[in-house]
């Protein structure tokens, strides 16, 4: 009886050490590798923002984060100045709306609110279907360029929409329609509520 319990205290002692070697080392990995994806997120984002806003040639942001109604997480909309006025903005939004789940893009909005890009961010939609929203994999993002909600209805044909859906793949195009649909909101809320003097 004593040699089992012996033998029992040696493979709970051999677990823990086990399970502490496994656990430093993935904090070891962690730090190691924290600082340069962070850095990589952080260019990205300033790469998304160049895309989105082609023809902007100032540097003075203004970062507002905006909570719309019924949401729980803000969208980060970027105010962009060119000589003291307000070019625009490009908005890092998302959608909780899409087949895998959700995604984020950045949107490029004019001071007239007119739809100037769109970057995908984040996402994990279906290979050959959803993915279709990245613009490295098909024309769909195009159909919004020059597009102001004001008279451009951000939802599918389905939907009584002037979008049209990627083939089999309707869910990812609601979804979009929803994240350029926040970024647009959002940014008339911050250039209402953050004028710069």
């Amino acid at each position: 009886m004593a040699k089992k319990e012996s033998t029992l205290l040696q493979l709970t002692l051999v677990l823990v050490l086990i399970t502490a070697i496994a656990g430093i080392g993935l904090a070891a990995v962690y730090s190691i590798t924290q600082e340069p994806i962070e850095k990589s997120q952080v260019r990205k984002k300033k790469e998304a923002i160049a895309l989105v806003l082609p023809d902007y040639k100032g540097s003075e942001f203004q970062d507002v984060a905006v909570t719309l109604a019924e949401d729980k997480e803000p969208v980060i909309v970027h105010l962009a100045y060119q000589d003291k006025e307000l070019y625009g903005a490009a908005v890092e939004t998302y959608t909780d709306k899409a087949f895998s789940g959700s995604f984020h893009i950045m949107v490029g909005i004019d001071a007239n609110g007119t739809i100037l890009g769109t970057e995908v961010l984040k996402m994990s939609e279906t290979p050959g279907l959803g993915d279709k929203i990245d613009k490295t994999k098909s024309d769909f993002s195009k159909q919004f360029l020059t597009k102001n909600p004001a008279d451009y209805q951000l939802k599918v044909k389905k939907d009584g929409g002037d979008v049209d859906a990627i083939t089999a793949a309707t869910i990812s195009s609601r979804a979009f329609c929803d994240a350029v649909q926040r970024a647009c909101n959002g940014f008339l809320k911050a250039k209402e509520e953050n004028s710069h003097e």
